[in-house]
């Protein structure tokens, strides 16, 4: 046995005797028999698990349930609370009121578990613990952290990632008005993560229940009254049209058609195969409205109720997906992007700010589409860039709409400050109701965007990367052999945020304008295993912008092929 397996096989064992799991304990227990019994395949296992930790970031932790530091269990959820309890003591004091954090969480496997040892931490350290007593969804969180004058909020959920994960997401409240929190906070805190993983064992981290409490009862209620104050639907049609609605397995359901009942709307049609949460995400491959086929269900069950929309959620519920009949796709519906939504839901915003004469500014990512500018400058509003992460967006000043292309809307951030599928699920039926009061649709709605403003179509590369693989990064190899041209398209500008761009901090991102306009931007994926290509062309139509869209990807495609 060499030096370096016997290193990794202390390691383990140290761990296996604080992990009070029976699941991770006897995974754990397996691969130590087996590495022990000289079984290559458990060594490379134990060896990444091992090898490195879930670090934390700007969007908390977020990795494969697990035995190991690299995993999500019961003991990295406990030292990771740890840490953030001892930031946010170090951040309040001295202080004479007690601390106030609430914890919620998804359905997903262990979350309720995961929410239990957060919850248990934070009071064995003397801070105020606000539980939810059942799953929720995410803006949830976001709402009661502001609304319950909390001074941070915790959500235990992995989003749209794979089902065999499971997350941890911060909130800050205070001057920071329940935004996720952003750097360099999150390096203070992971100091202070590995400052408790390195000197306390599991059993050893204080925890207690005597400060947790349950959450109002009437939180998800007021959540609501101050949804429907800000969306303000009109009133439906005297035909509505027909809505077919997925939560994807996850937790917005109930709480979406408690909305849509608050406001007076047309209850939808359900896809019942995924209505009720289950971490196991059956009729799907990857719980995510933005993969392909994620759908399938809910366009068989617009085909078969001749739906005029169809509304899906992420299974956190802060996320949205919408497509709409279109006779040209086999299937019947096409999906609308993240950008074509954003743009509905942005010159929603500004339309509404003219009528009711508010000013403010309209905001997005960088690698979300600009037609957003141009929106904001047609209504003479402010327009903001940032960078990605809704971290960023709802910290914009005089926020009127913030969106990223990755599904995430906040059309209402007086409400939360993070992106919210629910609310923007509301404001979209309040659209396609006020449309089909004048017999049109929404993409009657969309064409008039395009016509005043300019016709656009985005696309999104996305290329997997294996963790296990020392590869040089793709953006570092295009940054060494920086393109002149991308196929026949003149490379007229490239920006690299590693070397600092206008006001943004740092970061690994490039971008390209090209010479008829179209813009490319590369950068790593921040919660997953992946880099991200995303493509945006203009034209004088949207069938124009669309097939300039398609060249570009092809190009792109080969310059990628020719770097590997």
């Amino acid at each position: 046995m060499t030096s370096d397996s016997a290193n990794v096989l202390q390691l383990a064992r140290d761990w296996l005797a604080q992990d009070p799991d029976p699941e991770t304990s006897a995974e754990l227990s397996e691969l130590i028999g087996g590495t022990e019994a000289g079984n290559p395949d458990s060594r490379t296992v134990l060896e990444r698990k091992f090898s490195t930790r879930l670090s934390f970031g700007t969007a908390g932790i977020r990795g494969p349930l697990g035995s190991g530091p690299a995993a999500m269990n019961r003991v990295v959820v406990s030292q990771t609370t740890a840490g953030l309890a001892a930031f946010l003591l170090g951040r309040h004091q001295p202080s004479s009121q007690t601390l106030r954090v609430v914890v919620g969480y998804d359905a997903r496997k262990n979350s309720a578990v995961f929410a239990r040892d957060t919850a248990e931490v934070l009071s064995g350290y003397g801070i105020e613990v606000l539980l939810t007593p059942h799953e929720v969804p995410t803006p949830i969180v976001a709402f009661a952290v502001r609304q319950l004058g909390c001074d941070a909020g915790v959500m235990i959920t992995a989003s749209h990632n794979p089902p065999q994960d499971n997350g941890y997401k911060v909130y800050f409240g205070g001057a920071d008005e329940g935004s996720q929190i952003v750097p360099p906070i999150d390096a203070d805190i992971e100091a202070e993560i590995l400052a408790i993983a390195a000197t306390l064992r599991f059993d050893a981290i204080p925890r207690t229940d005597e400060l947790i409490h349950a959450t109002p009862s009437g939180l998800i209620a007021d959540y609501i009254s101050h949804t429907m104050t800000a969306v303000a639907p009109a009133d439906e049609p005297a035909s509505a049209p027909t809505v077919v609605y997925t939560p994807m397995h996850g937790v917005g359901g109930d709480t979406f058609l408690a909305v849509l009942k608050a406001a007076g709307l047309q209850a939808p049609v359900v896809v019942e195969e995924q209505f009720r949460p289950d971490p196991l995400f059956p009729t799907v491959a990857f719980p995510n409205p933005e993969e392909k086929g994620a759908l399938h269900l809910a366009f068989a069950r617009a085909r078969d109720t001749h739906a005029d929309l169809i509304i899906a959620h992420d299974p956190d519920a802060d996320r949205l997906a919408v497509a709409l009949p279109d006779g040209s796709s086999p299937s019947g519906y096409t999906s609308l992007t993240g950008n074509q939504v954003g743009a509905i839901l942005g010159w929603r915003a500004a339309e509404t700010a003219q009528k009711t004469g508010q000013t403010g500014a309209l905001a997005n990512s960088i690698v979300s589409s600009p037609w957003l500018g141009k929106i904001a400058e047609h209504f003479d509003l402010s327009h903001q860039e940032t960078l990605t992460g809704f971290k960023y967006v709802s910290r914009v000043p005089n926020l009127l709409f913030g969106f990223e292309e990755a599904l995430g809307y906040l059309v209402d951030p007086q409400v939360v400050r993070d992106k919210d599928g629910i609310s923007a699920a509301l404001a979209i039926i309040d659209l396609v109701n006020q449309m089909a009061g004048k017999g049109k649709t929404l993409w009657d709605y969309l064409t008039t965007i395009e016509e005043t403003v300019g016709a656009f179509a985005s696309g999104q590369i996305t290329i997997k990367i294996d963790p296990t693989k020392a590869d040089t990064p793709i953006t570092d190899v295009l940054r060494a052999k920086q393109p002149a041209r991308i196929g026949e398209h003149v490379v007229v500008s490239a920006d690299d945020f590693m070397t600092g761009i206008n006001d943004f901090p740092k970061d690994n991102i490039l971008r390209y304008y090209l010479a008829d306009g179209s813009r490319v931007i590369v950068r790593p994926s921040g919660t997953e295993p992946k880099i991200k290509v995303y493509l945006d062309t203009a034209g004088t139509s949207r069938p124009d912008a669309e097939a300039a869209l398609r060249s570009l990807e092809n190009a792109v495609r080969s310059l990628l092929e020719s770097l590997s």
